[in-house]
């Protein structure tokens, strides 16, 4: 295969809810409550905050959904720069801390 990424993907998830019905469906559960509007956290800040964890998790479908639904909220280009520098500080820094654990392995390692 040599196509990633390929928005007719989407379409496939039709396939994924009629084989796992229950699990499809839990999992659009979590999907929903970036969408509550009634929440403690405001729907705009739930879309940034979804955009950045889009941007963690680097998923492409996540990113064009919640970018979208974080404008229609109200977010600004500031603020979704903002959410996707701050998501990529994290993620350097996540390697970065990781680095300490791969010191101690390193040195865990018999010498040869």
């Amino acid at each position: 295969m040599s196509h990633y990424h390929d928005s007719s993907d989407m379409k496939r998830l039709r396939d994924l809810r009629k084989a796992a019905p229950r699990e499809f469906a839990a999992w659009m559960g979590l999907d929903a409550i970036v969408g509550i509007e009634d929440g403690a956290v405001p729907r705009k800040y739930r879309e940034l905050i979804a955009v950045a964890c889009a941007h963690m998790t680097q998923c492409v479908y996540c990113m064009e959904d919640h970018v979208a639904g974080a404008k229609k909220a109200g977010a600004s280009k500031a603020e979704l720069s903002e959410v996707i520098l701050v998501a990529a500080a994290l993620r350097a820094g996540a390697a970065g801390a990781h680095g300490g654990l791969a010191m101690r392995m390193f040195d865990a390692v018999p010498e040869s």
